[in-house]
């Protein structure tokens, strides 16, 4: 009969960040960034201020260009100040933009053919600025809160671990599924190390329609990857968990998938989750994510 262990302190684990991802340093050799080879991928992951920043040094340089182009070929620009790049290039940024004020127009064949060529390239970037902006814009996202920590603490005869997750937005997924992994170094019996990942068996892993919180639950019994182990156990495997969710925001009407995951430094051995769902004084199902991530002290089964 093991015998019931008091809580183990808290770690501290830095700054909350649902959806984050919690990784063992890991040091790549080999692997070159390549962000124009895949220029599309680094556009679209890349952060709203620097794609609208990619995108007017693009259209500015593309001006500029052209309005030396027309300095280089003399007297084009019929209104125009000879010799001035600020009239040949405002020209150009009229031309590009088919603003059209009538004001200055080209006078030669160099002239026209550059008008020409403004034209066509204008309409390839416009159309690419707006297709990618669309499609970074219009793509589905999830709002899955993951709980700050799992937990571990003794009911019956075993350990259970279990971990929170909540519907960030206030409408339905339907068809949510959880799955959660733990990946651990071990050494094999010819010496060899690896690193392999064990899924962990929930008791509930899919809901039917997913609206407020979700509990993960898994129990560490003898068939559980986690049987045996202690605090200081999974420190030497540098156990990681992961987790992940997918299900249909009946909003976006498209699938959508979060993943958290959490190393062993932010498991809570010996603690339990607070409730979060009662009942309010008009006997209303009451959802407090203010105590989302909060634990109180239990035991564990060393």
């Amino acid at each position: 009969m093991r015998e019931p262990l008091p809580a183990r302190p808290l770690h501290d684990v830095g700054p909350y960040i649902s959806g984050g991802v919690a990784t063992i340093p890991i040091d790549t050799k080999g692997l070159r960034f390549d962000p124009l080879g895949d220029l599309y991928h680094t556009l679209l992951t890349t952060s709203w201020p620097r794609l609208v920043g990619v995108l007017a040094m693009l259209w500015l340089l593309t001006n500029l260009v052209f309005g030396a182009l027309f300095l280089v070929g003399g007297d084009n620009i019929a209104n125009a100040e000879p010799g001035s790049f600020k009239d040949a290039f405002f020209f150009t940024v009229q031309t590009s933009a088919t603003i059209g004020y009538g004001g200055m127009l080209p006078k030669t064949l160099y002239g026209h053919s550059l008008v020409t060529v403004i034209s066509f390239v204008s309409i390839l970037q416009n159309a690419m600025a707006t297709g990618l902006m669309f499609a970074k814009f219009a793509r589905p996202t999830a709002r899955i809160l993951f709980s700050q920590r799992p937990v571990i603490f003794a009911r019956g005869a075993n350990n259970v671990l279990q971990l929170r997750l909540a519907n960030g937005r206030q409408n339905q997924v339907v068809e949510g599924r959880v799955r959660v992994a733990v990946a651990r170094n071990i050494v094999e019996p010819d010496g060899d190390r690896m690193r392999k990942i064990y899924d962990l068996e929930l008791v509930r892993a899919d809901s039917p329609v997913f609206v407020l919180t979700f509990l993960a639950q898994h129990i560490i019994d003898e068939r559980s990857p986690l049987w045996g182990d202690t605090p200081e156990s999974l420190a030497a495997a540098e156990a990681q968990l992961v987790v992940t969710f997918t299900g249909i925001d009946e909003s976006f009407n498209a699938t959508i998938h979060a993943r958290h995951s959490y190393t062993w430094r932010h498991l809570a051995w010996g603690w339990k989750f607070v409730d979060v769902i009662s009942r309010g004084a008009e006997g209303r199902r009451l959802l407090n994510l203010d105590v989302f991530n909060d634990v109180t002290e239990s035991a564990w089964l060393g």
